[in-house]
């Protein structure tokens, strides 16, 4: 039986070298609709997030509080940073992945495969490569909540490997039910989906699958990594030791690199999303619901992606 403690819920000893037992959660910010896509800039010390029903994207620094990022936002999801710093977004309204340039112009890096419109891009993360990772499930078009309610011109709902240099789209994944969160491990070997199919299915799965990357740019070797007891895989991200930490209907759960269960961060809301942050790295942000939260935990997030 797991042991609960505080704010934690431990099934395995190693969880205790993970966490601050005497660490608390705090609410940074409690007036979302439904809080997403944390990501966190080192250089500027703070941390932006989406709010998407209300269309816009907020900012929370440790010195500055809370503030808004940009609005309308086009119904922005997930975030990330590539390797020269940039915003990378997944736009539910748009149906495309931009880059922010460092000027505050938007770049449109994809919104089309095979000559038909995305469904409507959800995660994002960035290879050491260069290379842009997405999913595409159906979310942002599923209702006028989180997007713009449509049919669906992909046949799938894929994984997507955008290269660098000619910008080609590649479908790296065609047979998921609903690809959701994703990351690299910290050696980049593995990346790991989210499938999160049983939002609108109760029979679909509620696990993340991992897949071993050949070469920098193909996946093979697809196997389950992981499923969830409470809830299901939303966003999620990796520490330095290849842990993998992520959102859930009763929290953050922390599984190991050979996905075992280690233990629970208990959250007052269902969480959508995480990203590690602060100065090293040992800074859980967790959008949940309505609210911000972050808690310090006793390890590192992995390098971007």
């Amino acid at each position: 039986m797991p042991q609960k403690t505080s704010i934690y819920e431990i099934h395995d000893e190693a969880f205790r070298q993970l966490i601050v037992g005497s660490a608390a959660i705090e609410e940074l910010y409690s007036d979302c609709r439904w809080a997403e896509g944390p990501v966190w800039f080192a250089d500027l010390n703070c941390l932006i997030w989406s709010d998407i029903p209300n269309q816009r994207m907020m900012r929370w620094a440790p010195d500055g509080g809370v503030s808004v990022f940009r609005s309308p936002s086009n119904f922005v999801n997930g975030n990330t940073r590539d390797r020269q710093g940039r915003l990378i977004s997944c736009e539910h309204g748009g149906r495309r992945v931009t880059r922010t340039e460092i000027d505050g112009s938007i770049t449109i890096l994809a919104d089309r495969y095979q000559g038909k419109r995305l469904n409507s891009p959800n995660d994002v993360v960035v290879r050491s490569d260069g290379s842009v990772w997405f999913t595409d499930p159906t979310y942002g078009i599923k209702s006028d909540y989180e997007g713009y309610r449509t049919e669906p011109e992909q046949d799938t709902r894929n994984v997507y490997r955008l290269d660098p240099e000619s910008g080609d789209l590649e479908a790296a994944v065609t047979d998921f039910g609903q690809p959701n969160g994703l990351a690299f491990s910290p050696d980049e070997t593995k990346l790991y989906v989210a499938d999160s199919a049983s939002s609108h299915d109760i029979k679909a799965p509620r696990h993340i699958r991992v897949f071993d990357v050949i070469d920098g740019r193909r996946l093979s070797n697809d196997r389950i990594f992981c499923s969830l007891d409470n809830g299901l895989p939303d966003g999620f991200r990796v520490d330095v030791k290849g842990n993998v930490w992520t959102s859930a209907g009763d929290g953050v759960h922390c599984f190991s690199p050979d996905g075992m269960l280690l233990g629970k961060i208990l959250v007052p809301q269902t969480v959508a999303n995480l990203t590690f942050g602060g100065p090293r790295r040992n800074r859980l942000f967790i959008t949940a619901t309505k609210s911000l939260y972050s808690v310090f935990v006793a390890t590192n997030g992995a390098a971007l992606g």
